[in-house]
């Protein structure tokens, strides 16, 4: 609980707005026994030329080449505010948590170019976010997330753990004639 209200704290101080692919994000990484903050580029490397890897499949990332390793030994944690998912119509749509300041989003990562970049872990959506996306990502709660970054033991449930429901707002609805 300690941990919520200081990051909620941090993000209020550091808030500079939505963080994109390719920029730096705070994360929560293990250091020795216990959680640290510190800032990290997101995206690994893609297969195209300046195309990024923003995401991988929770449920298959320990069968990917590509993320294996990572999730095995490099996991961390990205705390947000919220996040965004667009509909088939392309509205915007932002998911917030239900009575708490913070989202913790499962991540891995690794070292590419002379430096530490990061990945979400996105799941199946849950009953919030399905309507207007069938991806999320792997959100995870304050008292799990010493055992996702800390506990290689728990890497295989927390993988397939079904994300607490969250609260939706559309950015604006597209108003239909027929």
């Amino acid at each position: 609980e300690k941990l919520v209200r200081d990051l909620d704290r941090k993000l209020q101080i550091e808030r500079t707005g939505d963080v994109v692919p390719s920029q730096n994000a705070m994360i929560l990484k293990g250091e020795e026994n216990h959680l640290a903050a510190e800032q990290m580029k997101w995206g690994f490397p893609g297969f195209e030329k300046g195309k990024l890897l923003i995401n991988a499949r929770a449920e298959s990332a320990l069968e990917r080449r590509t993320f294996q390793d990572s999730v095995q030994h490099r996991r961390c944690i990205i705390p947000a505010k919220g996040f965004y998912e667009w509909n088939k119509s392309k509205e915007k749509f932002s998911y917030e948590g239900k009575d708490v300041p913070v989202l913790f989003m499962a991540g891995c990562y690794n070292w590419y170019e002379d430096q530490e970049r990061f990945i979400i872990l996105t799941t199946e959506a849950n009953s919030s976010v399905a309507p207007v996306h069938n991806r999320m990502p792997l959100i995870l709660e304050p008292e799990e997330l010493k055992d996702w970054v800390l506990d290689d033991g728990a890497t295989e449930y927390l993988l397939h753990k079904t994300p607490v429901l969250l609260e939706a707002h559309a950015e604006y609805e597209q108003m239909r004639l027929f």
